[in-house]
């Protein structure tokens, strides 16, 4: 039986997925992770978001103690099935169809239906996710649309009665950062600038006030504009 006090998030170690994963243990009794290595370039953000569960149990014992078992699946099939800048060595550019080479056809789409089913074996109610369709790169499977009609389907088809939370969907990148200093205080913001991963290049090396990355990546740049943002409402 899912229970109403537990979530499944969609855990990547970037900025979005470890504040969903800190607004789900601030209001759910269990919560576990699940992640996904699909062949992505920037592939050292598996190596941060298993730093970052650690550091967050070390730094918040009350969270420690709801955080459950995390799940990395490996997944290497949307390499398989073709080119883009997230899972080959290809230029990040607008496509003639209008979207982002970034843009991994299917992604989301695949993630939450797997942890669907993770779910659903695990006794689990809830799944959170970080997709926002208010400061994105404009992916289509990043809608609240999207995710409304990718519930039904779920529940349609492992008749079940998941929901899916979406914390940051109608939050700008300032509001993000807001809502990580409301759930942690500075601390938490702290490890979210020191730990997290969003550069879609993978680059750890340049350590800007916002955080580690390339500075001039689509997610860079969103991560910083945000930032800035955030820093100039205090």
């Amino acid at each position: 039986m899912a229970t109403t006090d537990s979530a499944l998030v969609v855990f990547s170690g970037g900025q979005d997925s470890t504040t969903c994963l800190a607004w789900a243990l601030s209001r759910y009794a269990r919560v576990e992770t699940i992640g996904f290595d699909y062949g992505q370039r920037h592939v050292v953000e598996l190596e941060c978001r298993a730093g970052v569960l650690t550091r967050l149990r070390e730094a918040r014992p009350d969270w420690a103690e709801k955080l459950g078992p995390d799940t990395l699946l490996s997944m290497d099939v949307f390499r398989q099935l073709g080119e883009t800048a997230l899972t080959h060595d290809m230029a990040i550019a607008m496509t003639e169809n209008g979207l982002p080479s970034t843009f991994v056809p299917g992604r989301n789409l695949v993630f939450l239906t797997l942890a669907g089913a993770q779910a659903c074996r695990r006794g689990i109610k809830r799944l959170v996710t970080g997709v926002c369709e208010t400061d994105f790169s404009g992916y289509p499977d990043c809608r609240d649309d999207t995710m409304k009609a990718l519930q039904v389907a779920l529940n349609l088809g492992m008749q079940t009665r998941l929901v899916i939370e979406t914390p940051l969907m109608w939050r700008t990148k300032a509001e993000t950062w807001e809502l990580a200093r409301d759930l942690g205080g500075q601390p938490f913001v702290d490890l979210i600038l020191e730990h997290t991963h969003t550069c879609y290049q993978g680059e750890r090396g340049n350590r800007h006030s916002w955080g580690y990355g390339c500075g001039s990546c689509p997610a860079c740049e969103l991560r910083a504009k945000g930032y800035v943002e955030y820093l100039a409402c205090e």
